[in-house]
């Protein structure tokens, strides 16, 4: 019958490594020793493979160093980015992350939320389409786009900003008839801006533009057809187009060139997100890139931090321009 040994604990730490049991505390959470002692713990750790059991720290701190996030769907490269993002960030800080994907149901994402706060996880990231979410208030949530009230911070990157230097690339790059295209929520969120902009740049620079809306889970089709009622002998009425996304803008791009209409040479277009083939390479198309990692870093220093409800409703990060290839360089 094999012999069993428990598992070593800090006290046999303290006693290998020949220092004191706070030492050996201070090592394992971050805070600065003398750098002999730092190696001697660390030899110590290592020989006795000792692992920090979280579940007793977590008593002792009433915390679990689990972070619940909450996102549509892992399919979208956009959102799978985001995701890698915030569970690098989380890791940087010895945090688990406990992940949902809600499938854009209300009612499952409320489903998540509810399991989420039964596993006591000290906050919630969510990026969610059910405008009537209901979270405790006894657990810290960081919204990304969507608006739920000015007690629940909300992290975005600068739509209206992309909007405007979309419009603008377009405009220097000497398209003279914009159009905008859009599916998207009717929620109140931070991605509407984007036409809100692009709107403000056209009529500054007196430029005429058309705008092509509709809501989510339209088919694809409602935008083709909007394509071809621009289309006379080949060409199209428009020089230059602002998808909402960059799917819709690859969407677009394949659509154009099966109607015979060259992608830049007759008409450029600019998506929004910063899609990449393969997460990092080449992007989908030209496009106005959201700073994911800083979205994430920021979502989880707010998560993180005490004196959630000092924090700003909205915080908003830069966008910059990034060509793709639909665009004239």
């Amino acid at each position: 019958m094999a012999e069993t040994t428990s598992a070593p604990t800090m006290k046999d730490v303290a006693r290998e490594a020949g220092v004191a049991l706070g030492t050996v505390s201070k090592v394992m959470n971050g805070i600065p020793v003398g750098e002999s002692y730092r190696v001697r713990v660390e030899e110590a750790v290592a020989k006795l493979n000792y692992r920090v059991n979280s579940y007793a720290k977590g008593l002792k701190t009433n915390r679990t160093y689990t972070v619940a996030v909450l996102v549509p769907n892992l399919v979208s490269p956009f959102f799978a980015k985001l995701v890698n993002c915030l569970n690098r960030s989380l890791s940087a800080r010895k945090h688990r992350m406990l992940l949902f994907a809600t499938d854009y149901d209300p009612a499952q994402e409320q489903e998540y939320v509810i399991l989420a706060e039964q596993q006591k996880v000290d906050g919630i990231i969510c990026l969610s389409y059910n405008p009537a979410l209901k979270v405790s208030e006894s657990v810290p949530l960081v919204s990304i786009d969507r608006y739920f009230g000015a007690q629940i911070p909300c992290v975005s990157s600068d739509n209206y900003g992309g909007g405007r230097l979309a419009a603008e690339k377009l405009i220097e790059n000497g398209c003279r008839n914009l159009a905008f295209m859009r599916i998207g929520s009717k929620l109140t969120n931070e991605p509407n801006k984007r036409k809100d902009g692009f709107i403000s740049a056209c009529e500054a620079l007196n430029v005429p533009y058309t705008l092509k809306m509709v809501d989510d889970f339209t088919p694809y089709s409602a935008f083709e057809e909007f394509l071809r009622e621009h289309l006379r002998g080949g060409k199209l009425d428009f020089d230059g187009i602002f998808c909402v996304t960059d799917a819709l803008a690859y969407q677009t791009v394949r659509s154009l060139r099966s109607m015979g209409v060259r992608v830049p040479e007759d008409v450029q277009i600019i998506g929004f997100d910063g899609t990449q083939y393969f997460g990092d390479q080449d992007y989908f198309c030209s496009t106005i890139v959201q700073p994911l990692p800083e979205i994430a870093e920021t979502c989880v220093d707010m998560i993180l931090e005490k004196g959630l409800s000092k924090a700003p409703s909205l915080v908003c990060l830069p966008v910059m321009y990034a060509y793709g290839g639909t665009t004239k360089a």
